[in-house]
């Protein structure tokens, strides 16, 4: 026993001094709190921007789509489902956009896998950015401009007038579903082409070489192991593509000439011509539920098919 008449402490034999090379607990968590913080100012700029450009509106669209039509239009105040049972009124704008926009993916889908590959596994370093350079050239022109020139191609000066000098009279493409689909490749296949060169761009070449080795024909090579591992970025062009189709405007209404009626064609008569804004966020509404069905169906089969896989675009 100790002069004191303390019994010393087994489990504190420096005498109630800590450990050489201990450190405190509150220096750990004020640098973690640091860390934290300086991660939430980072983040702040960005989740502000999707509160006040995303959440807020879809909160909003979902407020109106339960309320009821004013009298001289607009919305008024309401708590009534009314509005989602009068979806089947524009039943054609459903189905013309749940027809064409996924043709249309598959179209764009069809045209941009040979390009891709050609980019990632066949054109020379040297020329692979240039390449690149004359794909996302035409973004920087308006979709406006390029659709009018569409317009011009397929209509009665363009293409017609020339099909006519070798006996092909009265043949009519502008104003048709094929020339919606046509305007539709042409304007978002940059959109297909860029996931699908990530992911080709990204494969492992020796796997391509140990299939070879192996004895697997060409054909077996390509459907085995380049086709199977870029199905990341095929469902994540399929996915881009086939969502901003689902709210096309432009292309129906210039090249289907009203005749090809989307969903976006309907939204912009509820809203900025009959004024029937609670029927048009109804419509808004469920264009969301089957953006998200088609980004989770997306993932599911990208998943099963590839693995855990994942392709970014940046």
């Amino acid at each position: 026993m100790s002069e004191t008449g303390h019994k010393p402490d087994p489990d504190n034999a420096t005498g109630g001094q800590m450990p050489a090379g201990s450190q405190p607990a509150f220096p750990m968590r004020r640098s973690l709190f640091r860390k934290n913080l300086v991660t939430a100012l980072l983040l702040a700029p960005a989740a502000l921007w999707l509160v006040v450009f995303l959440v807020l509106p879809f909160v909003a669209i979902a407020i109106f789509s339960v309320g009821e039509r004013a009298p001289e239009g607009g919305y008024q105040a309401a708590l009534t489902f009314a509005q989602y049972a009068n979806l089947p009124a524009r039943a054609t704008a459903f189905w013309n956009t749940m027809v064409l926009a996924p043709v249309g993916a598959l179209a764009c889908l069809l045209v941009a896998y040979p390009v891709a590959y050609y980019l990632a596994l066949r054109a020379p370093d040297r020329w692979r950015l240039i390449l690149l350079a004359l794909i996302v050239i035409p973004f920087w022109t308006s979709l406006l401009m390029r659709t009018y020139a569409w317009m011009y191609i397929l209509g009665g000066r363009g293409i017609p007038t020339l099909l006519a000098y070798v006996g092909i009279e009265d043949l009519r493409l502008i104003n048709t579903p094929g020339a919606v689909l046509l305007g539709i490749v042409y304007g978002y296949l940059p959109l297909m082409i860029l996931p699908i060169y990530v992911s080709l761009e990204r494969l492992d070449r020796r796997l391509l070489e140990a299939s070879a080795d192996l004895g697997a024909t060409p054909l077996s090579t390509f459907l085995g192991v380049t086709l199977r591992l870029s199905l990341p970025g095929v469902m994540t062009g399929f996915s881009l593509v086939m969502i901003l189709l689902l709210g096309e405007y432009l292309i129906p209404t210039l090249l289907g000439g009203g005749k090809v009626f989307f969903i976006g064609n309907a939204l912009v008569d509820l809203f900025l011509q009959s004024r029937n804004w609670p029927f048009g966020s109804a419509i808004a509404i469920t264009l969301v539920l089957v953006s998200v069905v088609v980004l989770i169906v997306a993932n599911r089969i990208s998943t099963r098919l590839s693995g855990a896989r994942r392709v970014d675009l940046i």
